[in-house]
């Protein structure tokens, strides 16, 4: 059994060393898709390294021909079970407006943490990593072993190869992935499910430059037009339905039981249209917005452009455009297909607009049931006070899968951000009851794996 007060007494105890070092973390501008950062990226390598030097659990810099990734833990015994626990250390950009003051100026104010990469995916990295040293001081039998990747937010380009390469990231017998999101503060959600993506670019060139409209229209080709022709036949906009001919074919849709517990997550259609800013949304029933979210693929436009992008109007027939799409994917879907099928609707429809892959991930889908998921239930319920529904989540984490394919390993997820925390959003912050919560939660979580039979 855990003794719960000295749980406690370590997690008190442990704040202000959890606080200064997700400051150290915040104020480390680890932009991995920003090339110009390389040196923030070695240098947040060498910084997370150096914390698990500090509480003797043996890192190692892992390079990957990108950003490294960062590896350590503690092997307390040969015939005892090893999990590995992921968190990213890479972060988005921060260029909003928003912002109320410096992205990567750690900021500390009545339990809440602010900066760019505190919530996504620092602050819980480090809430893990005490968790786990809480564990190894007591005893427990039980291997715990960190991987910190530095290119998730680039879709993992270099993490397989990482995985794959090194003598320093060996097999575990369980994943926990801490990188997902609540749905809502006080009700705990852990996902099983992750929706993959494959991202496109569809270009058209029809002049070698911008013409007159007054005086080419009429007869030029205007490629904006044309795209968005495209565009039109690939998806109903009003409904969010993708046209695309053979798309659906290898969806498989969720169970009852599975929608049953999305609802359990305390998802409300209300704070979902604030959290967001949305004014309206395509449907309202709590059910199929939650199954649109997490359980459904679909195709997204993010940008077109081309012609003149100007206050005004500037009367030209652009000689070039550019549609950028995505689309999310669910089980059994496969990038490789889908990007085939988009292929040979567009080629129908204009077989002079190029189209091009940009990056792909495999959905995955873990278990929903079963000895390391009931593990879950019981840690959570005692870091939190609440058992977690069991949800999928909308967007992807490319590591995710790798693991599963090199690894084979059960893989579970136990996220600590809330939506309020703002991932990917200006003003991003992580509070101490979510950390302190998950340092409770974890250190539950590895006594319970402790007591289970070696895999």
């Amino acid at each position: 059994m855990v003794n719960e007060r000295r749980l406690r007494a370590f997690i008190a105890e442990t704040r202000p060393q959890f606080e200064n070092l997700l400051g150290q973390m915040v104020e480390v501008p680890s932009i991995s898709m920003d090339t110009s950062r390389a040196g923030d990226m070695r240098r947040m390598a060498e910084l997370a390294s150096q914390y698990l030097s500090n509480l003797g659990a043996n890192p190692h810099i892992v390079e990957t021909g990108g950003y490294p990734i960062v590896s350590g833990g503690w092997t307390v015994g040969a015939t005892y079970p090893t999990v590995t626990i992921y968190n990213h250390l890479d972060v988005q950009p921060a260029q909003e407006p928003e912002w109320k003051h410096a992205p990567f100026a750690f900021k500390k104010a009545n339990g809440m943490y602010r900066g760019r990469g505190a919530t996504d995916d620092k602050g819980p990295a480090l809430t893990a990593m005490l968790g786990a040293r809480y564990a190894i001081e007591q005893g427990w039998p039980i291997n715990i072993r960190f991987l910190w990747e530095l290119e998730e937010e680039i879709g993992s380009p270099h993490f397989a190869a990482g995985l794959k390469n090194s003598r320093a990231i060996p097999r575990p017998d369980s994943v926990v992935v801490s990188d997902t999101i609540w749905i809502a503060k006080g009700q705990p959600a852990m996902p099983y499910g992750l929706r993959g993506l494959l991202g496109a670019r569809l270009t058209l060139r029809t002049g070698e430059q911008d013409a007159h409209s007054g005086v080419t229209g009429g007869a030029a080709r205007n490629p904006l037009a044309e795209l968005m022709e495209v565009a039109h036949t690939c998806l109903d906009a009003k409904t969010g339905r993708v046209k695309i001919d053979g798309f659906y074919d290898d969806v498989v849709k969720p169970t009852q039981d599975e929608i049953k517990s999305f609802l359990r997550s305390g998802f409300q259609v209300k704070r979902f249209k604030e959290a967001y800013g949305f004014r309206s949304l395509r449907v309202q029933d709590p059910a199929d917005i939650l199954r649109r979210i997490w359980a459904a693929p679909t195709f997204e436009i993010h940008g077109l452009s081309g012609g003149y992008q100007g206050p005004g109007v500037k009367t030209v027939v652009p000689g070039h455009a550019e549609l950028k799409v995505s689309m999310r994917l669910v089980p059994n879907q496969t990038p490789e297909k889908v990007f085939a099928l988009l292929k040979k609707h567009v080629a129908k429809i204009n077989p002079t607009v190029r189209v091009e892959r940009e990056g792909m991930l495999n959905p995955f889908k873990g278990g929903f049931s079963g000895p390391y998921v009931d593990c879950v239930k019981r840690a959570v319920k005692a870091g939190f006070g609440k058992e977690p529904a069991f949800v999928r989540e909308g967007g992807s984490i490319g590591a995710v899968v790798t693991m599963r394919n090199v690894w084979k390993v059960p893989i579970l997820f136990m996220g600590l951000s809330l939506p309020e925390h703002g991932y990917h959003a200006p003003n991003e912050y992580y509070d101490w009851g979510q950390a302190s919560g998950g340092m409770k939660a974890f250190a539950h979580y590895f006594k319970e794996l402790s007591m289970m039979e070696k895999g």
